[in-house]
């Protein structure tokens, strides 16, 4: 039986969704498979984390926008270029 307390609501759905289709006894047992094989999270890059403290600080305290699309970081002779991203 799975303990459904500790789903997401996205995983919720998605079990809530085979069972309708597959049956409860199919689908908790594909469903458990699917979950033992998802692939966790790689850890976070601890330059993007010092980046992000950074310039959180600045968005709380008003001084920074970051615009919708958000924008490029990357490296240049002797400087930091900041262009626009994706909108």
């Amino acid at each position: 039986m799975i303990e459904e307390t500790a789903l997401t609501k996205g995983q919720v759905r998605k079990l809530t969704a085979l069972r309708k289709s597959l049956g409860p006894a199919i689908a908790d047992e594909a469903f458990a498979k699917w979950l033992g094989q998802r692939v966790e999270a790689p850890e976070a890059d601890r330059d993007a984390e010092v980046i992000s403290d950074a310039l959180w600080t600045l968005v709380q305290a008003g001084r920074l926008s970051i615009r919708r699309g958000g924008y490029i970081v990357r490296r240049g002779r002797r400087r930091v270029i900041v262009e626009p991203g994706e909108a």
